[in-house]
């Protein structure tokens, strides 16, 4: 095995990312950094070293345990990679992922089918009420 493995190529065998282009991009854009600092996607890696990768809205941490250039099964990457990711870090992912649609920034895509049935359930909720409210002070009248 050799001494050294590129950093994109690691980062895909062990199914950090889905394919090999976007570990390469993650590179280039400096979401990847070894000892804090942005690296390039050929930038070799060593065992022992410490990975840091930037999925917004969380940071991932790896320990290298041992190398590889070829993809693992899920089970099997346990062997080659310590998972150092704070739990703090997992607390914000699931934060955003119960926030929802609610903190979405304007122009990041349509809302899912479930968000659209939650909006218009509200929509409704609030005209109904609206409705009622409006028939009370008639009646007062």
């Amino acid at each position: 095995m050799a001494d050294e493995v590129r950093v994109d190529k690691w980062l895909w065998a062990m199914r950090v990312f889905k394919t090999r282009t976007i570990a390469t991009d993650a590179c280039k854009k400096g979401r990847v950094s070894i000892g804090g600092a942005a690296v390039k996607p050929s930038r070799g890696v060593r065992v022992g070293e410490v990975i840091e990768v930037r999925k917004p809205p969380i940071t991932y941490t790896f320990r290298v345990k041992q190398l590889t250039q070829n993809r693992l099964g899920a089970r099997l990457v346990e062997n080659y990679l310590e998972n150092l990711t704070p739990k703090e870090q997992y607390d914000l992912l699931e934060m955003s992922r119960i926030s929802g649609f609610v903190d979405r920034q304007k122009g990041l895509g349509r809302p899912t089918k479930r968000e659209g049935r939650e909006m218009a359930r509200f929509r409704a909720e609030t005209t109904a009420d609206e409705f009622f409210l409006d028939w009370e002070d008639d009646e007062e009248d």
